[in-house]
């Protein structure tokens, strides 16, 4: 089982197991009923501890011998951290279960916890014998350790009898359940990570096109205002045709008028000879404004022609504008679809 206070090691894709302990991959609460339960069907003692030897649960079925005397001086006690110290370096050494004697002649094994070849805790266990015990030994060592040697010895008849391939079981069995489960809630944090990675990566994803979909519509829309002026232009420009052919039917007029006056002033000889060079200045403005109606007739069959290249472009570019707006859709659907795929997997890695 995972342990719920996950956050001090952080949910992310780059999940450090260098800065993984026991207590955030293992329910310290499953471990110790597990290890209380385990210790009272097998007859074996057991405590867990981390790296450094702390212990992270209390201690399973500790028999009087160790409980009573051995850890009530500091002597006793102190050896006993020793003795723990290195059967937890052999065990870390080899990766493997271990089993030894300790300073004060009872079986002890060490069954590590390695998460990808990294020690994070190891169980100790044991508190038996492989034979019934030798009263001398204990009571030497009673007298070390500053206990009462008779009730020492009393204690260590106390202590349960096993076969050491009993025992070699008892720590496989801890070795292997500890490590399944350090190992499944490892994975399981790894999954939370790239899971967590995923549904940010695809809420960025959808709210991107969002706004590129908002883009597109705006622009769609922009398009469609520039087309209305550009419709404008031709209409401005038809009425200037209009204008033009006015004036050139004005032009056409006062050359009428200018070629009528010449004539007349003519007919009027020597009195008309003022009134002539009026009537050819009108003739000439006639002709310039012909000659400039022209022009500008010229222009404007340009400017028609631009502005009818200009909406077809802008009609090409609108279409292209709105397969863009849908594709964007069909994709913010995809990625909404995703997006609710990492929500419905984050439930799932956080149960």
């Amino acid at each position: 089982m995972v342990n719920e206070n996950v956050s001090k090691i952080g949910v992310t894709n780059d999940l450090d197991v260098s800065k993984v302990k026991l207590t955030d991959v293992i329910d310290i609460d499953f471990l110790q009923k597990f290890q209380d339960d385990f210790a009272s069907g097998v007859g074996i003692a057991s405590v867990t501890v981390d790296p450094e030897g702390t212990p992270v649960t209390k201690p399973s079925r500790y028999i009087r011998f160790c409980e009573d005397y051995t850890h009530s001086t500091k002597t006793g006690d102190k050896r006993c951290a020793e003795s723990h110290r290195k059967g937890g370096e052999d065990a870390a050494r080899t990766g493997k279960p271990v089993v030894y004697e300790c300073h004060a002649g009872l079986i002890d094994f060490a069954a590590p916890i390695m998460l990808e070849g990294r020690l994070i805790g190891t169980i100790l266990g044991g508190q038996v014998l492989l034979g019934t015990p030798e009263e001398s030994k204990y009571r030497r060592i009673a007298e070390e350790i500053g206990v009462d040697p008779e009730e020492y010895v009393k204690a260590s008849h106390e202590a349960r009898i096993l076969s050491k391939e009993s025992i070699e079981a008892a720590a496989n069995v801890l070795y292997i359940v500890a490590n399944s489960m350090s190992k499944a809630a490892y994975q399981h944090l790894k999954l939370k990570a790239v899971v967590s990675t995923l549904s940010d990566s695809a809420h960025q994803i959808s709210a991107t096109m969002q706004q590129l979909a908002a883009s597109a519509s705006t622009v769609s829309g922009n398009q469609d205002d520039l087309n209305k002026e550009i419709k404008n232009v031709n209409t401005v420009t038809g009425k200037i045709d209009e204008v033009m052919e006015l004036i050139k039917d004005i032009a056409d007029e006062t050359n009428l008028l200018g070629l009528n006056a010449a004539i007349e002033a003519a007919r009027a000889g020597e009195a008309g000879l003022g009134f002539s060079v009026v009537a050819q200045e009108i003739r000439k403005l006639s002709e310039e404004s012909k000659k400039t109606v022209g022009k500008i007739k010229n222009l404007t069959t340009t400017i028609k022609e631009s502005v009818d290249k200009t909406v077809n472009m802008g009609n090409e570019t609108t279409a292209t504008i709105q397969q863009q707006a849908a594709a964007i859709e069909e994709v913010t659907a995809s990625v909404e679809e995703i997006s609710s795929f990492t929500d419905l997997l984050s439930e799932l890695a956080n149960q």
